[in-house]
């Protein structure tokens, strides 16, 4: 528990999740870059007047202003990062996997524990899906480097692992050959067949990170293929 109220001016930040409170007001899950996860407590954001209303959104890189006392915070004021050029906007078809970035940062960190280098990897994830590079490829990378972060990195190495081993015995039980593993470690994923083992090693590996809790934005995101799959 913190002793006495801090105040932090212009802290690097992003919106993870937001949740209405009482008539006007909201409660926001922040991202900072130097100061960790909060929860900030944010008057008069709603409705028609609220001046910070079209700027408090999910995928912006803001200046957070604000001063905590306990677990939770008072947000005083907010302003977008000065950027050296506009960032393009986030497509609706990228939106999902945004939001599972954001999902995965809300379940797999602690509140008041300053994470900067994750802060890092999902600012440049974020930028890099406005920006339109490859999905499948930007998302993969993003876990590996979440995991790698939170101390929970795979061993990829692949010594001792044949090169010409089936890729259906896997390294790890994972199903991936030793040319994914490579390539995973080294960050060039292209292939289709790469990126859908690296896929799978991952999901497994976060599946153990999470302990049992539920990805939402995984869950819908199934739900939507089966649907297509029976259209």
């Amino acid at each position: 528990m913190m002793a006495g109220t801090v105040r932090v001016v212009l802290a690097p930040a992003y919106v993870l999740h937001q949740t209405p409170w009482r008539d006007s007001s909201r409660i926001y899950e922040v991202m900072t870059r130097e100061h960790g996860r909060l929860s900030l407590f944010a008057r008069g954001v709603r409705g028609p007047k609220a001046r910070l209303a079209g700027l408090l959104q999910p995928f912006a890189p803001l200046l957070v202003s604000y001063s905590l006392r306990g677990e939770a915070g008072n947000l005083a004021t907010a302003e977008a990062q000065p950027l050296p050029t506009e960032l393009p906007t986030l497509a609706p078809e990228r939106l999902m996997s945004a939001f599972y970035l954001s999902e995965l940062v809300l379940k797999l960190t602690l509140r008041h524990d300053p994470q900067p280098e994750i802060y890092d990897h999902y600012d440049r994830a974020v930028r890099s899906l406005r920006a339109g590079a490859p999905l499948a490829r930007e998302l993969r990378l993003f876990e590996k480097r979440l995991l790698d972060s939170l101390g929970y990195g795979l061993d990829l190495r692949v010594a001792g692992v044949a090169e010409g081993a089936s890729a259906g015995l896997g390294y790890h039980g994972a199903g991936a050959s030793p040319t994914t593993l490579r390539s995973l470690e080294e960050e060039r994923l292209h292939e289709a067949s790469e990126l859908e083992e690296a896929r799978v090693l991952l999901k497994r590996a976060l599946t153990n990170c999470l302990e049992g809790r539920v990805l939402k934005t995984r869950q819908v995101a199934e739900e939507l293929r089966e649907m297509r799959g029976r259209e």
